[in-house]
Formats: C-alpha cells, structure tokens, sequence
C-alpha cells in the first residue's frame, strides 16, 4: 500500500510517499480501505519528532479516517466487508489500509458521504468527551472555545450552541469570526485586538465562562483562570503555546475551579470505544439532521501531504484539512 512517511523529523518537505506492506487486521480489528483521512495539530507535532505514536501504534501519521471494510479479524460483530465507516485511530491515517480496533469503528451518520465522513471522528470524540462527559457542559451555561475557527472548535460551536449552551470563541481574522457567527457562536473574539478575558466577562456580566477548551496551555493558563467562572472547568487540550506556565492557585481555589487536561490517543482501546459509542448515541442524530455539520476547509490528494501540513502550519485555514486517497 502507498503510505505517507517522515524521513525524519523535520518541516513538512520531510513527508514523502512510500510502499509499505498491507496490514492485516488481528482479533477484535477490521481492515478499512482508506477513502481519506483528517489533519490534526497533533500530526505536526508528531512529523516534527515531539509526540511520538503510543506503543504498538502505527509509525504512519494519521489519527482518523474514513473508509470500507476490506477485512474483519476474528471475534468481530456487526461489520461486514464493504460496509462505510469512518474510524478514531492511534496512527495509520495517512494510507491506502489502516487496521482498527473494532470499537474504534464508527458507522457514517445519515447524509454525509464518506470523503466527508473523515473530518468527524476525532473532533466529535473530542468535542463529546471534553466538554460535555469530562466537564459536564450544561443548558444555559458558557462555553468559551480557543481557537474557534479550527476542526475541533467549528464543531464545538454547533454542537454546544444545539445542545442550548453560549459560546464565545476567540480566532485571529475577520473572516474567521464570521464564520465562527455563522455557525452559531454567540461571542466573537478577536485574540489579536481584543482582551478575551474582559470580553468574555462583560458579556456574562461578570461572571465568566464556565467551560472552556484551550487549546494553546501555557500561554494562555493564568487568563484562562481569570476568565472562568465560578466551578468553572478548564480543559486542556492542546500546548500550541507552549507546555510550562504557573498557576496561581489561589486565584483558582477561590473560583472552587479545576483544571482538567486530556488526550484521546493515548487512552486505551476500551475508553476510545466507550466514547465512540456515546458519540453515535448523542451527536450522530444531530449530524443526520443537518444541525450540526462537518466543516471541511481543504482538501489534498494522499501524495500532497506535505503541502497540507505547510497550509495547516501557516494558519491560514477554517474547519478540517483532509487528504484524500
């Protein structure tokens, strides 16, 4: 199979395509025959020699994907060769064949098709799993996403703003804040002009958000605590602004306020399975009814991935990057 590989770490000129061997699903995984796979920042991360694949993963980049059963290892139930699925993975993404964990195996909601499909597993596992299982979002409350042109934040918005919460979100351009308005953010706040803690706090009238998905860590730490409200719940995602900060303690100890930081890769099987089950159960509906939707920006050819990773890096980008096989 024609696989995307980095000769070392480096810039994206160091992913090339290779022909590696096709691999075959063991116990309780299926084989998918890639249609394409979705872009992640943690796929930089990990071209650039920082976040290496959990053991037993695949060396191949590539966290999610969409695909057709071409193969079903022993003791699975409930898929057959040529069904449509789309998958969260631990690595594999970028190829022609990927082997899954059969719970990791998600059916396509109704309407999308399954190019599209590939922009869903990783931010509906992890827009669910953290905001709502993890910090327990509620009806009423505030949800302030980082970041809120991106994948994953262009899904929290619709997803909380369906589910009766207010977001605010913070992006860098005018035309990404229109998007972010489009897609139901009530909030739009621009990181570059605006102070998103005094935003944020006038249009609560005072009190704060009392959700919000960071995806930038240390830089953004001790003004994501002043931003919260009370019981307030921090969760963090990702280190684009670096992995060291203090935290103030006290200021959050008065705010009686936690600080919450996740991963999905390296969970093991049976926690991604639980999550892709709750996934299908409460946000595959709402995608089936058009009121919550994936937002594809760009899409490359499987032999462009170098050229993908350069545009996601430039920041240029709204929604999913996907590559296409």
């Amino acid at each position: 199979m024609r696989a995307v590989i980095a000769a070392e770490p480096g810039g994206p000129e160091v992913l090339s395509v290779a022909e590696l061997p096709d691999p075959e699903p063991g116990p309780g995984e299926v084989l998918l025959d890639v249609a394409a796979a979705g872009l992640n920042r943690a796929d930089l991360l990990q071209r650039q020699g920082f976040y290496p694949p959990p053991p037993g993963a695949s060396d191949v980049i590539g966290m999610e994907c969409s695909g057709t059963v071409a193969a079903i290892g022993s003791g699975v139930e409930g898929w057959s060769v040529g069904d449509q699925a789309c998958a969260l993975l631990a690595g594999g993404g970028y190829a022609e064949r990927v082997v899954v964990p059969a719970g990791q195996l998600m059916p396509l909601p109704a309407g999308v098709d399954l190019v599209t499909a590939a922009a869903l597993p990783e931010v509906a596992a992890t827009v669910w799993s953290n905001v709502f299982m993890v910090a327990g979002l509620q009806p009423q409350e505030t949800l302030l996403v980082h970041g809120g042109a991106g994948g994953i934040g262009s899904f929290a918005i619709q997803l909380a703003h369906r589910l009766g919460a207010r977001v605010a979100i913070t992006a860098g351009s005018p035309d990404k804040l229109a998007a972010c308005a489009a897609l139901g953010a009530d909030v739009t706040i621009d990181y570059r002009e605006q102070d998103f803690v005094a935003v944020v706090k006038d249009a609560t009238d005072g009190r704060g958000a009392d959700v919000i998905l960071d995806n930038m860590g240390a830089k953004y730490l001790d003004r994501n605590i002043d931003a919260l409200a009370i019981q307030g719940r921090l969760v963090i995602i990702g280190m684009q602004g670096g992995t060291r900060a203090e935290l103030d303690i006290n200021k959050l100890l008065r705010k009686r306020g936690a600080v919450i930081a996740t991963n999905l890769r390296g969970r093991p099987s049976d926690e991604k399975a639980a999550i892709c089950v709750s996934v299908v159960e409460h946000v595959w509906p709402l995608v089936a009814e058009g009121l919550v939707r994936p937002v594809v920006g760009r899409s490359f050819p499987l032999a462009e991935a170098a050229g993908a990773h350069a545009f996601m890096e430039s920041g240029e980008h709204s929604g999913k990057i996907l590559l296409t096989v």
